[in-house]
């Protein structure tokens, strides 16, 4: 494994001044090599670099960014096992379950591949002129969706390949015609470091403009709001905390040219539970959700933090049998120290509020020198959790809290003042078809997908997924960062007015040299 610690700009790697370590969450210790923190010229050189590629890049023929992004996901590969070691050693997460991202992150460039080289995704849109209309004449209108410009992308915590370095946005943004540069998680810099090398890679052989991507090294603080700030970055690509993500939003708003922020930062993807499913099968729910909430131990954006139901016998025997299940589970390692610190504060602080009782929690200890979660779950009555804000709070790990309403009305009520979520789920039999019919409209307007007798943790990436919802969610609920629509984020429409066919581009022309399906004077047209 040759990690060289630095950031790589345009191809080229680059070392400035201070320097920091990865430290390995399961044993505490530091992780050689020392990574050099880039400068901000190497933010000012990352950022004209990829301004002096766009023209070129956003210009290839579909074919050849389709070629590069399938060469990306090769290089990824060609890492082998190097790759998912270093990986592992940075966040305490498991090979199996490192080899199964490597495959979502390999996949997805590969998809998007597949959506530029078919090319509908450019909305195509074309009303020929009308020159005898009255009383005004038609010009020719044509209009297309055109790359944004260069992008930049922050690494997340969690997802150290699926939503880093060649994660989802990354894919996206390439694939819409944008050069990248990539913000690096300082949580594992060595995984950085080798697939921003297997990006490099595939760059000099796919013959792509140096300046397409960069990846840089460095304090969010710092290199990350020069990132956001430069004038020359178009828009922002970000998973993580609500505060970095608030932050980040704000500062790309009071820019004097404001930019998007497409940031996704805080769920807690509420489970309703209706009475006749847990008539029917409050065992399995129970299994189901213990096993949902501490999977990855608990540090998936979509984990369930929040479970409602009505007060029943049968919700007694769920929550004692998901007591039960909740006791057997084992500590686990978690991300990081930070991570895991802001996870015993946060459940601290729950635990601590006026009516909350603790229904239970792994019967062993978590050990500290492993950076270890325990899971734990606690309960609390609907009126005291409509009074207190706090018990709607994030707790990110495997913690959960169980809110106990007195009726139909109250489940409704919560369901009226929930913020808003990436998901919201409702586990209903056909004897709950009128509560959960009520429950639906409030709960499409909160959330971005919906989950029916099912749980949320774990995102297919395919056309159909929607990964986005209201704010605190994301900062933007039209767009997902998951699935081929997140494609969308990187674009902006041009209409071209009266422009002669030799100016057009080819998705415009009357020829339709690239075989798509437009909409012309209206109406569908396939090739």
């Amino acid at each position: 494994m040759n990690l060289s610690g630095r950031s790589l700009v345009a191809g080229k790697t680059v070392a400035d001044g201070k320097t920091f370590h990865a430290v390995s969450p399961r044993t505490s210790q530091p992780l050689e090599p020392a990574f050099s923190m880039a400068s901000l010229g190497d933010v000012d050189t990352a950022l004209r670099a990829a301004e002096d590629a766009f023209p070129k890049y956003q210009s290839l023929p579909p074919t050849a960014r389709a070629a590069f992004l399938e060469k990306i996901a090769d290089e990824v590969l060609a890492l082998g096992d190097v790759l998912l070691q270093r990986a592992a050693d940075e966040t305490g997460l498991t090979l199996d379950r490192l080899a199964g991202e490597r495959a979502r992150t390999c996949g997805q460039l590969k998809l998007f591949a597949s959506v530029v080289r078919e090319g509908s995704w450019v909305d195509a849109r074309i009303d020929p002129a009308l020159p005898d209309r009255k009383p005004l004449s038609r010009p020719d209108l044509r209009r297309m969706l055109v790359p944004i410009g260069p992008v930049v992308v922050f690494g997340s915590s969690n997802f150290p390949l699926a939503f880093s370095v060649a994660g989802g946005d990354t894919a996206s943004a390439l694939a819409a015609g944008c050069p990248v540069i990539v913000k690096a998680h300082s949580a594992h810099p060595g995984t950085s470091e080798l697939v921003a090398t297997a990006i490099t890679r595939a760059v000099a052989t796919c013959e792509m403009p140096a300046g397409v991507f960069s990846m840089l090294h460095g304090e969010g603080r710092v290199i990350g709001m020069a990132l956001v700030k430069h004038p020359l970055t178009r828009a922002v690509g970000f998973t993580g905390s609500l505060a970095a993500g608030r932050a980040l939003a704000d500062a790309a708003a009071a820019r004097p040219d404001p930019i998007p922020v497409f940031a996704e930062m805080s769920s807690l993807n509420p489970v309703f539970l209706l009475q006749g499913a847990l008539t029917e099968r409050a065992d399995k729910i129970a299994e189901g959700f213990t096993a949902s909430f501490t999977l990855g131990v608990g540090q998936f954006c979509t984990k369930p933090g929040l479970v409602f139901a009505v007060e029943s016998p049968e919700l007694n025997g769920f929550l004692a049998t998901l007591a039960e299940r909740v006791k057997k589970c084992a500590p686990a390692t978690m991300l990081h120290r930070g991570i895991c610190d802001a996870f015993e504060t946060g459940r601290a602080m729950i635990e601590k509020l006026p009516g909350v009782r603790v229904l239970s929690c792994a019967e062993n200890a978590a050990d500290k020198a492993r950076t270890e979660g325990a899971p734990a779950i606690v309960v609390v009555g609907a009126e005291a959790f409509l009074r207190e804000p706090k018990l709607a709070h994030e707790v990110f790990g495997p913690f959960a809290v169980v809110v106990r309403a007195q009726s139909e009305n109250e489940l409704e009520e919560i369901a009226r003042q929930s913020e808003g979520q990436l998901t919201a789920t409702v586990h209903a039999s056909d004897a709950d078809a009128e509560i959960a019919k009520r429950l639906l409209p409030m709960l499409t307007r909160k959330a971005g997908r919906v989950v029916f007798n099912g749980f949320p943790t774990g995102v297919e990436v395919s056309p159909a997924m929607q990964h986005g919802g209201p704010w605190p969610a994301t900062t933007d609920p039209r767009f997902t960062s998951v699935g081929t629509a997140a494609i969308y984020r990187f674009a902006r429409p041009v209409c071209f007015q009266n422009a002669p066919a030799a100016m057009l581009p080819d998705a415009l022309k009357d020829e339709n040299p690239l075989r798509l399906a437009r909409l012309v004077d209206g109406k569908l047209a396939m090739p």
